[in-house]
């Protein structure tokens, strides 16, 4: 029986993604963890393994498409002995068996099959949150509904009620089939206009595409499509800046005992084929520091869930690489464990495939604070926006010589501005202020992150 080769899932969010390349054609032989194709995510181009033996019969999903739906059909895999022209002609039915292809980066397979997809309530996290959105999220009996942003449009359009209709994507959620299939049997209720005198006034709508482009003269402009990347990263901005109560707190370093730890760091490292074993830049300090004042003070390492307080036992610092078409933030692991040489180790690996696009999921997913560096483009000082779920982020602002006063005097000493953004649910200004304290204390009495 020929097997189908399906858009596998690369993330735990991921509803379509772009089959950039094929590195097979029909009619080659594969077998498991062989390299058979390149899938572009909206942060990452991973590369998918086969699972099963066989034959490529037929490519049905041709390199270069864009927006292919997981489990969707992309090619047909005759089993050895099988007839690769039969195998053919089936054409990606779902008569055949499906391979669910993994991705290479992540080690193990992550499809979300309809199997897979059914709601557990034992193990639902206390993390499940469903995309924002332009559309805003539906409520039924005062709860949430759980549902994808392309099934709340749907639902809209055709005037249904998602409360009323069962979801069956991860933990319960509504995806696109429900909605269709409520459509088909009509057993969702209509959507009432005017139930509930006390319900929440819908969220304000942005200006639509066409009501801008008013505005401008036609032929003053040129249209660029929004790829992947953009968009999430808009959907997360957006999300972040209504959901959570943004808190700043700002403080000024002085730089010039760092910087010169930091040259004798350089100096004294190890050299193979005449080149150093490392350069450690003053990012890595700043990471370092960061890791260590969130370790004295625990209790600014957390998380928010509408239930419980996340205490974090190490401190996971994402890190802002400016890569093409947008930003993502490669994590280093319990940095406050590591060498300032190992930081720079890491960050420049990290950073390199970032820009590549080369990023395992597990490598920018996740973390538990954030610091974001402006000072190297000359950026005086910023605020930074948190990134869920996230409950502060540290933006650097550039090291730059200013008069201060010490004992009375004027000197001149290189300064430069951090501002911390925090999550004001669970970091209050007092607690801000402390771990932004410790930190400053790291910056300016940097041999304290050596011992």
């Amino acid at each position: 029986m020929p097997t189908n080769i399906t858009m596998p899932a690369l993330s735990p969010t991921m509803e379509e993604g772009n089959l950039a390349k094929w590195l097979v054609k029909e009619g080659d032989k594969i077998g498991p963890g062989d390299i058979i194709a390149e899938i572009e995510t909206d942060k990452a181009t991973m590369e998918v393994e086969a699972v099963d033996e066989g034959t490529i019969a037929k490519i049905l999903v041709e390199a270069g498409t864009e927006g292919v739906k997981v489990n969707e059909v992309i090619a047909i895999l005759a089993e050895e002995g099988e007839d690769v022209e039969e195998a053919a002609k089936s054409g990606g039915g779902s008569s055949g068996k499906k391979e669910e292809p993994k991705a290479e980066a992540s080690g193990k397979s992550e499809t979300t099959d309809a199997k897979a997809e059914e709601p557990k309530e034992a193990a639902k996290p206390i993390t499940d949150k469903a995309p924002a959105s332009a559309t805003p999220a539906p409520v039924s009996n005062g709860e949430r509904v759980f549902s994808s942003p392309l099934a709340r449009r749907m639902a809209k359009d055709a005037g249904l009620d998602l409360g009323a209709v069962k979801g069956s994507g991860p933990h319960g959620r509504v995806i696109k089939r429900d909605v269709e299939a409520a459509i088909a049997d009509g057993g969702a209720k209509k959507a009432d206009a005017g139930k509930g005198a006390g319900a929440p006034a819908p969220a304000a709508q942005p200006m639509s595409s066409d009501a801008v482009l008013k505005l401008f003269p036609e032929g003053s402009y040129e249209l660029v499509k929004h790829d992947g990347m953009r968009k999430t990263i808009a959907r997360r901005l957006v999300e972040a800046k209504q959901t959570i109560p943004h808190f700043y707190v700002s403080v000024d370093c002085e730089l010039d005992k760092l910087l010169a730890l930091r040259s004798q760091i350089n100096a004294a490292a190890p050299r193979k084929d005449d080149r150093p074993a490392y350069k450690v830049s003053v990012n890595d300090m700043i990471i370092k520091a960061w890791a260590m004042a969130l370790r004295d003070v625990p209790d600014a390492n957390v998380s928010w869930t509408d239930e419980n307080m996340i205490h974090h036992k190490h401190a996971d610092v994402g890190v802002a690489v400016s890569i093409p078409g947008g930003l993502i933030t490669p994590i280093v692991r319990a940095a406050e464990e590591k060498t300032i040489s190992t930081i720079s180790k890491e960050m420049h690996d990290l950073g390199r495939r970032a820009k590549d696009r080369k990023l395992k999921p597990e490598e920018y997913q996740g973390g538990t604070t954030a610091v974001s560096n402006m000072g190297m483009m000359g950026v005086k000082d910023f605020v930074a926006v948190i990134n869920p779920p996230h409950a502060s982020i540290l933006a650097i602002g550039s090291g730059e010589q200013r008069a201060v006063v010490k004992d009375g005097e004027i000197k001149i000493a290189t300064v430069m501005t951090v501002t911390l953004s925090t999550d004001h649910r669970c970091v209050d200004g007092a607690l801000g202020a402390e771990v932004l304290g410790a930190f400053k204390t790291y910056i300016e009495n940097p041999m304290g992150m050596l011992v």
